[in-house]
Protein backbone atom coordinates (compact mmCIF):
# COMPACT_ATOMS: atom_id res chain seq x y z
CA UNK A 1 0.00 0.00 0.00
CA UNK A 2 1.33 3.51 -0.49
CA UNK A 3 0.82 5.99 2.33
CA UNK A 4 1.25 9.84 2.00
CA UNK A 5 2.24 11.86 4.89
CA UNK A 6 2.21 14.80 5.78
CA UNK A 7 4.61 16.44 8.69
CA UNK A 8 2.33 19.06 10.80
CA UNK A 9 4.15 22.25 12.54
CA UNK A 10 1.88 24.96 14.69
CA UNK A 11 -0.69 23.55 11.76
CA UNK A 12 1.75 23.71 8.86
CA UNK A 13 2.45 21.20 6.65
CA UNK A 14 6.11 21.19 6.41
CA UNK A 15 9.33 18.72 5.86
CA UNK A 16 12.60 18.39 7.55
CA UNK A 17 15.93 17.29 6.17
CA UNK A 18 17.03 14.19 8.08
CA UNK A 19 14.72 15.23 11.14
CA UNK A 20 16.71 18.56 11.74
CA UNK A 21 14.50 21.71 12.71
CA UNK A 22 16.71 24.24 11.26
CA UNK A 23 16.43 22.54 7.77
CA UNK A 24 12.92 23.20 7.47
CA UNK A 25 10.68 23.93 4.26
CA UNK A 26 7.22 24.74 4.75
CA UNK A 27 4.86 23.63 1.54
CA UNK A 28 1.33 24.93 2.98
CA UNK A 29 -0.57 26.22 5.36
CA UNK A 30 -3.68 24.14 5.78
CA UNK A 31 -3.12 20.25 5.85
CA UNK A 32 -6.82 19.35 4.81
CA UNK A 33 -6.83 20.41 0.88
CA UNK A 34 -3.78 17.95 0.79
CA UNK A 35 -5.70 15.46 2.67
CA UNK A 36 -9.03 15.61 0.85
CA UNK A 37 -6.56 15.36 -2.81
CA UNK A 38 -4.76 12.16 -1.43
CA UNK A 39 -7.91 10.45 -0.55
CA UNK A 40 -9.40 11.57 -4.14
CA UNK A 41 -6.66 9.86 -5.63
CA UNK A 42 -7.59 6.66 -3.59
CA UNK A 43 -5.06 6.78 -0.94
CA UNK A 44 -7.01 4.78 1.85
CA UNK A 45 -3.80 5.46 4.53
CA UNK A 46 -2.29 8.48 5.82
CA UNK A 47 0.59 9.32 7.56
CA UNK A 48 0.77 12.10 10.05
CA UNK A 49 3.69 13.33 12.43
CA UNK A 50 3.23 15.93 15.09
CA UNK A 51 6.08 18.00 15.24
CA UNK A 52 4.51 20.13 17.61
CA UNK A 53 4.33 17.25 19.74
CA UNK A 54 6.89 15.66 19.19
CA UNK A 55 9.60 18.95 20.80
CA UNK A 56 6.66 18.94 23.97
CA UNK A 57 3.55 16.48 24.07
CA UNK A 58 1.48 19.39 25.71
CA UNK A 59 1.57 20.98 22.36
CA UNK A 60 0.03 18.67 20.49
CA UNK A 61 -1.80 19.53 17.89
CA UNK A 62 -5.11 17.18 18.77
CA UNK A 63 -7.68 19.77 17.75
CA UNK A 64 -5.78 19.68 14.34
CA UNK A 65 -5.60 15.44 14.62
CA UNK A 66 -9.34 15.72 14.83
CA UNK A 67 -10.97 17.77 12.25
CA UNK A 68 -8.51 15.95 10.04
CA UNK A 69 -9.36 12.39 11.21
CA UNK A 70 -13.26 13.98 10.75
CA UNK A 71 -12.46 14.85 7.11
CA UNK A 72 -11.37 11.67 6.00
CA UNK A 73 -12.47 8.01 5.75
CA UNK A 74 -8.41 6.90 4.68
CA UNK A 75 -7.11 5.45 8.07
CA UNK A 76 -5.03 7.81 9.83
CA UNK A 77 -1.82 7.03 12.24
CA UNK A 78 -0.38 9.77 13.77
CA UNK A 79 3.24 9.75 15.29
CA UNK A 80 4.86 12.62 17.42
CA UNK A 81 6.02 12.32 20.99
CA UNK A 82 3.42 9.82 22.57
CA UNK A 83 4.96 9.04 26.03
CA UNK A 84 1.97 7.72 28.05
CA UNK A 85 -0.99 6.25 28.29
CA UNK A 86 -2.93 9.38 28.21
CA UNK A 87 -1.51 10.43 24.72
CA UNK A 88 -2.60 7.16 23.32
CA UNK A 89 -6.01 7.35 24.85
CA UNK A 90 -6.10 11.42 23.19
CA UNK A 91 -5.62 10.27 20.04
CA UNK A 92 -7.77 7.35 19.62
CA UNK A 93 -10.45 9.50 21.03
CA UNK A 94 -9.79 12.08 18.54
CA UNK A 95 -10.36 9.55 15.86
CA UNK A 96 -6.68 8.16 14.93
CA UNK A 97 -7.00 4.30 14.21
CA UNK A 98 -2.56 3.66 14.86
CA UNK A 99 -0.47 5.34 17.35
CA UNK A 100 3.54 5.49 15.84
CA UNK A 101 5.58 4.51 19.12
CA UNK A 102 9.57 5.39 18.08
CA UNK A 103 12.25 6.47 20.80
CA UNK A 104 9.70 4.39 23.70
CA UNK A 105 9.77 1.40 21.99
CA UNK A 106 13.83 1.60 22.95
CA UNK A 107 13.64 3.55 25.93
CA UNK A 108 10.37 2.05 27.84
CA UNK A 109 9.86 -1.00 26.11
CA UNK A 110 8.26 -3.18 28.65
CA UNK A 111 5.64 -0.20 28.66
CA UNK A 112 5.26 -0.28 25.02
CA UNK A 113 4.80 -4.07 25.15
CA UNK A 114 1.89 -3.91 27.41
CA UNK A 115 0.49 -1.33 24.85
CA UNK A 116 0.70 -3.95 22.66
CA UNK A 117 -0.83 -6.42 24.65
CA UNK A 118 -3.79 -4.06 26.05
CA UNK A 119 -4.59 -2.06 22.46
CA UNK A 120 -3.78 -4.86 19.82
CA UNK A 121 -0.93 -5.36 17.51
CA UNK A 122 -3.36 -3.39 14.65
CA UNK A 123 -3.68 0.05 16.91
CA UNK A 124 0.36 0.12 16.78
CA UNK A 125 3.25 0.91 15.01
CA UNK A 126 6.77 1.15 15.78
CA UNK A 127 8.94 3.76 13.85
CA UNK A 128 12.52 2.62 14.21
CA UNK A 129 14.64 4.83 12.85
CA UNK A 130 18.07 3.56 11.66
CA UNK A 131 21.41 4.54 11.17
CA UNK A 132 23.40 2.15 9.12
CA UNK A 133 27.36 1.79 10.27
CA UNK A 134 29.84 0.63 8.05
CA UNK A 135 30.00 -3.26 8.55
CA UNK A 136 26.34 -2.25 7.86
CA UNK A 137 24.70 -2.90 10.98
CA UNK A 138 21.45 -0.95 11.48
CA UNK A 139 21.39 0.84 14.78
CA UNK A 140 18.20 2.23 16.11
CA UNK A 141 17.93 6.08 16.93
CA UNK A 142 16.22 7.78 19.68
CA UNK A 143 15.25 11.55 21.00
CA UNK A 144 14.45 13.06 17.38
CA UNK A 145 17.68 11.10 15.67
CA UNK A 146 19.72 13.14 17.79
CA UNK A 147 21.05 9.65 19.64
CA UNK A 148 22.03 6.07 18.51
CA UNK A 149 21.42 2.86 20.95
CA UNK A 150 23.35 0.21 20.99
CA UNK A 151 20.61 -1.73 19.56
CA UNK A 152 20.08 -3.06 16.30
CA UNK A 153 16.99 -3.15 14.33
CA UNK A 154 17.14 -6.83 14.62
CA UNK A 155 17.44 -6.79 18.47
CA UNK A 156 15.06 -4.34 18.95
CA UNK A 157 12.05 -6.23 16.65
CA UNK A 158 13.22 -9.66 18.04
CA UNK A 159 11.96 -8.51 21.53
CA UNK A 160 8.95 -7.60 20.71
CA UNK A 161 8.18 -10.85 18.70
CA UNK A 162 6.31 -12.43 21.47
CA UNK A 163 3.93 -9.45 22.04
CA UNK A 164 1.96 -9.66 18.59
CA UNK A 165 4.28 -6.78 17.27
CA UNK A 166 2.71 -6.40 13.30
CA UNK A 167 3.55 -3.04 11.77
CA UNK A 168 6.89 -2.19 11.67
CA UNK A 169 7.77 1.72 10.12
CA UNK A 170 11.69 1.77 9.32
CA UNK A 171 13.38 4.43 8.02
CA UNK A 172 16.98 5.08 7.00
CA UNK A 173 18.11 8.34 8.61
CA UNK A 174 20.36 9.11 5.83
CA UNK A 175 17.98 9.21 3.15
CA UNK A 176 15.21 10.89 5.09
CA UNK A 177 13.82 13.58 2.95
CA UNK A 178 16.88 13.80 0.64
CA UNK A 179 15.22 12.09 -2.06
CA UNK A 180 18.12 9.79 -3.32
CA UNK A 181 16.36 6.39 -3.23
CA UNK A 182 15.04 4.06 -1.14
CA UNK A 183 17.25 1.30 1.21
CA UNK A 184 15.96 -1.56 -0.93
CA UNK A 185 18.82 -3.68 0.83
CA UNK A 186 17.02 -2.86 4.53
CA UNK A 187 13.96 -3.68 3.65
CA UNK A 188 14.65 -6.35 1.85
CA UNK A 189 16.30 -8.36 4.61
CA UNK A 190 13.22 -7.39 6.98
CA UNK A 191 11.05 -9.04 4.76
CA UNK A 192 13.13 -12.15 4.63
CA UNK A 193 13.94 -12.50 8.28
CA UNK A 194 10.53 -11.11 9.52
CA UNK A 195 7.74 -12.15 6.86
CA UNK A 196 4.74 -12.07 9.20
CA UNK A 197 5.47 -8.15 9.54
CA UNK A 198 4.09 -5.61 7.49
CA UNK A 199 6.90 -3.03 6.80
CA UNK A 200 5.99 0.79 5.70
CA UNK A 201 9.18 1.46 4.17
CA UNK A 202 10.33 5.54 4.49
CA UNK A 203 12.61 7.64 3.64
CA UNK A 204 14.55 8.61 0.40
CA UNK A 205 11.94 7.65 -2.13
CA UNK A 206 12.36 10.02 -5.12
CA UNK A 207 10.83 7.96 -8.18
CA UNK A 208 8.46 5.68 -9.35
CA UNK A 209 11.47 3.13 -10.05
CA UNK A 210 11.97 3.50 -5.87
CA UNK A 211 8.06 2.12 -5.91
CA UNK A 212 8.89 -0.86 -8.24
CA UNK A 213 12.00 -1.67 -6.41
CA UNK A 214 9.95 -2.08 -3.26
CA UNK A 215 7.47 -3.94 -4.35
CA UNK A 216 9.95 -6.39 -6.04
CA UNK A 217 11.16 -7.37 -2.90
CA UNK A 218 7.54 -7.94 -1.36
CA UNK A 219 7.77 -4.31 0.73
CA UNK A 220 4.03 -3.84 2.23
CA UNK A 221 4.09 -0.33 2.20
CA UNK A 222 5.83 2.98 0.98
CA UNK A 223 5.41 6.19 2.67
CA UNK A 224 5.42 9.24 0.61
CA UNK A 225 6.45 12.57 1.86
CA UNK A 226 8.62 15.11 0.46
CA UNK A 227 8.18 13.12 -3.80
CA UNK A 228 4.69 14.12 -3.70
CA UNK A 229 4.96 17.70 -1.99
CA UNK A 230 8.21 18.22 -3.90
CA UNK A 231 6.20 17.11 -7.27
CA UNK A 232 8.66 14.11 -8.35
CA UNK A 233 5.08 12.36 -9.31
CA UNK A 234 1.71 12.19 -8.20
CA UNK A 235 -0.41 10.38 -6.07
CA UNK A 236 -2.02 8.79 -9.16
CA UNK A 237 0.94 7.96 -11.04
CA UNK A 238 2.29 5.83 -7.61
CA UNK A 239 -0.97 3.92 -7.11
CA UNK A 240 -1.45 3.26 -10.99
CA UNK A 241 1.82 1.06 -10.20
CA UNK A 242 0.93 0.20 -6.65
CA UNK A 243 -2.66 -0.10 -6.47
CA UNK A 244 -4.28 0.04 -3.29
CA UNK A 245 -4.84 -3.69 -1.77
Amino acid sequence: MLIPALDLIDGNVVRLQQGDFARQTTFANDPLPLVQAYAGAGAQYLHLVDLDGARDPARRQIDLLRRISASTTMTVQVGGGIRSRSDLEQLFEAGVKRAVIGSLAVTQPQLVQAWLNEFGPAAIVLALDVNISADGSAYVATHGWQQTSTLTLNQLIDSFSADGLRHVLCTDISRDGMLSGSNIALYAGLKQRYPQLLIQASGGIASLDDLRQLQAINCDAAILGKALLSGQFTLEEALACWPAA
